[in-house]
C-alpha cells in the first residue's frame, strides 16, 4: 500500500526532487491520507456519510459560519458563540422577530461561472426539506420546516420567515447541510422522476466554495484544486488537496512518519499518544468532541430490549475500565461511574452505572432472562479503530451474564444506511450534536418524532416534552429544570449506553499549520498552510 501510494505521488509530480516548480508543486498541495472517502457528493443525498460532510464544507458555501478561537493548548477551534459573514456579506434580524434577511455578495459566482442568486438559496433550501431524512430533520432543527419560509426578496436578497423564537435557528444555516447549489445547473439534470437531480449530484457538483472537485474515485481518491474567484472568505493558501483512502491506520502512520502524507486522522487512539510524543517530527491537535459520545444503543422495538431492567442489566455489564485502557487508550472523557441524578445541564456528563457483573445477573433475572439470550451487536468498520475492540470486550462481558452477541461489522460505507433501517438490534455507534446545545443532541437522539438518529426507536411522550420545553423555555430556571429532567430519564430508561466523550485528534507534519476544529470533525483545508 505504501509503494503504491507513493508511485501514486510520484505519477502526480509530487515526490518529484528536481525544479522549482516541483517543489512549489508539492509546496501547495496537501497530501492527506484517511481510512475511508466520501461515498457521494451531495450531502442531501440518502446515506450521506461522514466524509461527504467535508466535502459540502469546502465545494459549497452558506450563508454565514462562525468564527474562530484560540484554546489554551493553542489549538484552532470554531466559535460556536460568533457567527460571520460567508455568502452574505450582512444579515438583519427583524425588530419584531419575524424573522431575518440575507444581503448576498453581488460578485460571488459558482464553479461554472454562474452568479449565485437569491433563487439559488431558496432552491437549496427547499431541496433540503424535499430530500427527506437527515438533511430535513436538520433544517427542522433550527425551525426550517417549511418552503414558504424561504422567500426571495431580489436577486441578491433573501428572507427567511421565523415559525417560531428558536436560538437554532440562524446558527443551523451555518451547518453543512445549509449549503448552496447552483440551482441552474442541477436543474439541467433533473427529470420528473428526480425533480432534484439527486442521481447526478452523487458523483458530481454543483458549488461555488473554495475548492472543487477535481476527480472523485469512490473507495481510493478525491482530489480538489482551488477556486481562485472564490469570494466569500480569504482565497486559501492550498492550491491542491489530495485525499486518498487507505484503510490501514499503520499503513497511514507510516507514510506519515516518512513523509509521503501531510495529515492523517481517525486513528487509533494508541497510535494518536505515540505520535503525539514523537514532537521532534510531528504534531498531533487534539480536542474533546463538543456535545459527543460513544454509546451502546439498544432498539426498544427489538425485544428483549423492550425492557427497562434488560437494558440496565446491560448498563452494568459494560466492561467500561477495559474498554477505556484497551479500546481508548485514555484518549477521551469518561461518561461512567458518575450519577444517574444530573448535577448539572452539561451534556455530555457521566452516568451512575459501573461495571457489576452480579447486579446485571440479577436485573436479567428480574426481568425473565436468568440465563440469558442471544443477539447481534453492530458496529461501523469504518470507526473500527475504537469500535472493534469495544465489540470484542462488551460480546466477552455479556457472555458473563448468559447472553451470546454474535457480531456484526458493517462496512463504512453502508453504516448510515444500516442505522437508517432500524433493524439492528444492539449496536456501538459514535454520535455527536452539531449545535452545541443538550437539547439538540437530545432532539435527535431521544426525541420519539425523530426518524434518522434516534437508532434506538425510543419513544417517550415525557421526554418529548422535556425536550421540546428545553428548546423553547422562557428563562434559564425552565431551560435548566427541563434539561435536567431529559437527561435524568434518559440515565433511568437507558435506551443507550454512554461510554465515552471522544478527542477530535488529527496528526500532521510540523510543517502544517491552520488547522481548525469544526463540529462536523472534517478537516477545513481552506485555512492549512505549509510553511
Amino acid at each position: 500500500m505504501i509503494r503504491r501510494f507513493a508511485s501514486a505521488l510520484l505519477a502526480a509530480g509530487l515526490l518529484a526532487a528536481s525544479g522549482a516548480g516541483a517543489q512549489d508543486a508539492r509546496k501547495e498541495t496537501l497530501v492527506v491520507a484517511n481510512e475511508f472517502g466520501p461515498n457521494m457528493l451531495d450531502i442531501h443525498g440518502v446515506g450521506a456519510n461522514r466524509p461527504s460532510y467535508g466535502v459540502a464544507w469546502i465545494v459549497y458555501d452558506r450563508l454565514i459560519t462562525h468564527g474562530r478561537k484560540t484554546l489554551p493548548n493553542g489549538v484552532v477551534m470554531y466559535d460556536f458563540a460568533k457567527l460571520e459573514p460567508e455568502l452574505a456579506e450582512r444579515w438583519e434580524v427583524a425588530k419584531d422577530g419575524s424573522g431575518v434577511t440575507f444581503h448576498l455578495r453581488k460578485n460571488a459566482k459558482f464553479h461554472d461561472g454562474t452568479p449565485v442568486t437569491a433563487a439559488d438559496v431558496k432552491w437549496s433550501y427547499e431541496r433540503a426539506l424535499a430530500m427527506g431524512g437527515f438533511p430535513q430533520f436538520q433544517m427542522k432543527a433550527g425551525s426550517l420546516e417549511k418552503a414558504e419560509q424561504f422567500e426571495v426578496v431580489n436577486e441578491h436578497t433573501f428572507r427567511v420567515k421565523y415559525l417560531r423564537p428558536d436560538k437554532m435557528t440562524l446558527p443551523d444555516m451555518a451547518v453543512p447541510v445549509a449549503s448552496i447549489y447552483n440551482a441552474t445547473l442541477a436543474r439541467k439534470h433533473a427529470t420528473p422522476q428526480d425533480p432534484w437531480a439527486a442521481a447526478w449530484l452523487k458523483n458530481n457538483t454543483a458549488g461555488g466554495g473554495a475548492y472543487k472537485v477535481e476527480s472523485f474515485k469512490p473507495g481510493q481518491e478525491i482530489v480538489f484544486t482551488r477556486f481562485d474567484d472564490w469570494k466569500s472568505g480569504p482565497l486559501p493558501k492550498l492550491k491542491r488537496v489530495i485525499q486518498r483512502d487507505v484503510p490501514s491506520a499503520g499503513n497511514r502512520r507510516a507514510l506519515l512518519v516518512r513523509g509521503d502524507i501531510d495529515m492523517t486522522y481517525d486513528m487509533p487512539p494508541k497510535d494518536f499518544g505515540e505520535m503525539a510524543a514523537d514532537t521532534a517530527r510531528l504534531k498531533v491537535a487534539s480536542v474533546p468532541i463538543e456535545n459527543a459520545l460513544f454509546y451502546l444503543g439498544m432498539n426498544v422495538t427489538k425485544p428483549p430490549f423492550n425492557l427497562v431492567k434488560v437494558r440496565q442489566a446491560m448498563a452494568y455489564a459494560m466492561p467500561y475500565d477495559k474498554m477505556w485502557d484497551t479500546a481508548m487508550y485514555g484518549r477521551g472523557v469518561k461518561l461512567y461511574a458518575g450519577s444517574n441524578e444530573p448535577k448539572t445541564t452539561a451534556w455530555p456528563q457521566a452516568h451512575g452505572f459501573k461495571t457489576d457483573i452480579a447486579k446485571a445477573k440479577q436485573l436479567l433475572a428480574e426481568a425473565g432472562f436468568p440465563n440469558g439470550f442471544e443477539t447481534t451487536l453492530s458496529f461501523d468498520l469504518g470507526g473500527a479503530t475504537f469500535s472493534e475492540p469495544m465489540a470484542i470486550l462488551i460480546q466477552e462481558s455479556l457472555g458473563q451474564i448468559g447472553i451470546k452477541a454474535q457480531i456484526n461489522k458493517v462496512p463504512g460505507a453502508n453504516w448510515r444506511a444500516a442505522l437508517l433501517k432500524k433493524d439492528m438490534p444492539l449496536m456501538i455507534n459514535r454520535f455527536g450534536g452539531w449545535l452545541n446545545y443538550p437539547e439538540y443532541f437530545f432532539f435527535w437522539c431521544y426525541h420519539g418524532q425523530n426518524a434518522v438518529f434516534n437508532t434506538m426507536s425510543y419513544q417517550d411522550a415525557e421526554m418529548d416534552k422535556f425536550i421540546t420545553n428545553a428548546r423553547f423555555a422562557e428563562s434559564k430556571a425552565i431551560y435548566e429544570d427541563q434539561v435536567r429532567g431529559m437527561i435524568r430519564k434518559a440515565f433511568a430508561d437507558v435506551p443507550r449506553v454512554p461510554l465515552f466523550q471522544p478527542t477530535q485528534d488529527v496528526a500532521m507534519q510540523k510543517n502544517i499549520s491552520g488547522f481548525t476544529y469544526w463540529f462536523h470533525l472534517q478537516p477545513d483545508y481552506r485555512q492549512i498552510v505549509k510553511n
